[in-house]
């Protein structure tokens, strides 16, 4: 009698774990290494995050990680997967080997590896690629970030693919084409390089020669007491970028945000700088819940502000994921059917002033743009964010 019970017990668990295997959900998106991607002439390593539910057509950000670090630790630390999720895109993290360099830096200092076309950029190129053909995301809404050597190798996307990129972000890092070779690409990094806006501005037209479309927006971020990349890189790559853009090197509005950051706008919202009060060498971060938080903090990723939240609203990707508003917020206009005008009236001020009179709203300590629901970060008179009016009682994130 002990053995049947025992076997019909047995029999039970094994329906109980059957059961319980078919009732159990789809396993997370993970972090995933991605092998035949195409050319791969720089001999890169290509790493995909797709969120659950990902749409098609929806936007992708590559991530490109400083020296010593890998494809893994940049995703886990750095809080652009928690936008990923939030908003729905994709993540594209190319990794460096030892095998290329040494301390696993990209060579934004070698110009096989720079040049449209070639080496490791020709390879960041083919991941995007195989992104849209593969994963269905926007070929038109593509966006770089990197960290260091990273920063460096973002600004060379930006230069050499302005038909591919729409928008980066150099975190830490110099101006394209400052380094050729690894004897000056440490003059670069410090104590620095000194050009006129129009030298730096001619090495991003000599990347693509001939090219007269669009030029992709890039923020800037760098610490007050980076002592690894000198913070004279900051200016020095505002400078190209205003250039490139056909914009005046003097910003035309300045706010203070958290963590001590002083952010910087030039002509239409074209370029951004953020100066990070007493930060070091890396990627800001701001561990914790809030809407405006991210990453974790660790070697290279110093607890300041969320830097990967404001180069998302920067990007536009806001706009994706659920779009529902919160449930006491009070009521919107729906966007016009077709598409709103780019011009319209423009308003640079503090969300608390936004809120005030009308063109936003605040809901928990956090403010969203009216009609669009874009997150402007806090509810206070310290963060500061310009709306531009795009149809009646419609207003988006950026002037």
């Amino acid at each position: 009698m002990r053995r049947s019970i025992s076997l019909l017990a047995a029999g039970a668990a094994l329906v109980i774990a059957a059961v319980l295997a078919l009732a159990a959900p789809a396993q997370a998106a993970q972090l995933s290494p991605v092998s035949g991607f195409g050319s791969n002439p720089g001999n890169l390593a290509m790493y995909a995050y797709r969120p659950d539910g990902l749409p098609s057509g929806a936007p992708a950000v590559v991530l490109l990680h400083g020296c010593s670090q890998d494809a893994t630790g940049y995703f886990t630390n750095s809080g652009w997967r928690t936008f990923a999720d939030r908003w729905r895109f994709a993540l594209i993290i190319p990794q460096q080997s030892s095998s290329n360099n040494a301390t696993s830096c990209f060579n934004f200092f070698e110009t096989g590896d720079t040049t449209r076309g070639q080496g490791e950029a020709a390879s960041i190129r083919s991941m995007v690629g195989y992104a849209v053909s593969n994963y269905g995301t926007a070929a038109d809404r593509v966006y770089v970030s990197g960290l260091s050597a990273g920063g460096a190798m973002s600004a060379v996307m930006l230069a050499t693919y302005p038909d591919v990129f729409a928008a980066g972000s150099v975190v830490a890092g110099i101006a394209y084409r400052c380094a050729t070779s690894m004897v000056n690409a440490f003059t670069c990094m410090n104590p620095g390089v000194d050009k006129t806006p129009a030298q730096w501005g001619d090495l991003v037209r000599g990347a693509f020669p001939g090219y007269t479309g669009a030029r992709p927006k890039v923020a800037i971020w760098h610490g007050t007491a980076d002592y690894t990349v000198a913070t004279a890189n900051a200016n020095e790559s505002r400078d190209q970028w205003t250039n490139v853009l056909g914009i005046s090197a003097s910003p035309t509005s300045t706010s203070s945000l958290p963590g001590g950051t002083t952010q910087e706008r030039y002509g239409n919202d074209q370029v951004r700088v953020y100066r990070v009060s007493g930060m070091g060498h890396g990627t800001p971060v701001d561990p914790g819940s809030a809407a405006d938080q991210c990453g974790t903090a660790a070697a290279y990723f110093l607890d300041t502000i969320c830097s990967a939240y404001y180069d998302a609203t920067f990007f536009g990707l806001n706009t994706g994921g659920p779009t529902t508003p919160p449930t006491s917020a009070p009521p919107t206009t729906a966007p016009p059917t077709t598409n709103p005008p780019t011009t319209g009236p423009c308003v640079t001020a503090t969300n608390y002033a936004h809120v005030v009179a009308g063109r936003a709203y605040q809901q928990l300590g956090y403010v969203y743009a009216r009609g669009s629901n874009q997150a402007m970060g806090l509810y206070n008179v310290f963060q500061t964010n310009g709306l531009r009016q795009t149809g009646p009682d419609y207003w988006v994130v950026g002037c």
